[in-house]
């Protein structure tokens, strides 16, 4: 899912190139409520936001998004905007900026594996989500006849294969990680005309013919892809 948690309004201090692992089960519990994959989603896309306005926007009643707000502060994926200060008594909140990391799934307990199972479940129906909305409103300014928006040409995309070693994979993703943060800035330092933009990384081997047509198609959310990568390299650094 990834999401990349609170690179929004990210200060150089907060950039979000230190590693930690999320091997903690219960932590890996917190993360994979829906409703906070939801929340985290909004606060990284949209900015910090209130709990009163994170349930006008999501549907929610702000009991329970105070509740998950706070559940998401314990384990350190939100925090509160200590510069909101001085918004009388409305506690403004943001996603936490981080390179989070998820144990393969050789390390994984078969409780971490269901967890992880149910959190990629919905992180990538999320993402799919996201990429259609914003394919649905291109469209739309295409049937309204309107000054044609130069971000409707805002879609790469690309398929590929390549051969490699598993050691060559894991160099791949800390590649693409580097590229990334290449691109990282503060808001002070974002030129106008800039955009939030999703990134995406999914990369998995083929399957081997053999094993393909034994084992047939997966079960319903059994894919085992873990929220933004394969085994070692699943990283939440925008979670939800």
């Amino acid at each position: 899912m990834a999401q990349e948690p609170g690179t929004q309004g990210a200060t150089p201090a907060q950039a979000p190139h230190a590693r930690t692992e999320l091997a903690d089960l219960a932590t890996l519990k917190a993360l994979a409520q829906p409703r906070r994959q939801r929340i985290l989603q909004h606060l990284t896309l949209h900015g910090p936001a209130t709990s009163a306005s994170l349930a006008r926007e999501l549907g929610l009643n702000t009991g329970a998004t105070s509740y998950h707000l706070r559940e998401l502060a314990r384990y350190g994926f939100v925090e509160e905007q200590p510069e909101a200060a001085g918004h009388g008594r409305e506690r403004w909140w943001r996603a936490v900026p981080g390179d989070r990391r998820f144990p393969p799934r050789s390390r994984q307990s078969a409780e971490m594996r269901l967890v992880m199972d149910e959190l990629n479940h919905h992180a990538h129906a999320a993402d799919l989500e996201l990429f259609e909305k914003a394919q649905a409103q291109a469209q739309a300014q295409e049937r309204a006849g309107t000054d044609q928006d130069p971000w409707a040409d805002a879609f790469p995309y690309s398929r590929g294969s390549i051969r490699l070693t598993l050691p060559e994979l894991h160099g791949f993703f800390e590649e693409y990680i580097a590229l990334l943060n290449r691109y990282k800035r503060a808001d002070a330092d974002t030129p106008a005309g800039a955009r939030t933009v999703l990134t995406r990384f999914l990369a998995h081997p083929a399957p081997d013919k053999d094993t393909e047509a034994a084992s047939g198609p997966p079960a319903h959310g059994s894919t085992a892809v873990d929220d933004t990568e394969a085994p070692h390299n699943r990283r939440e650094s925008d979670p939800t």
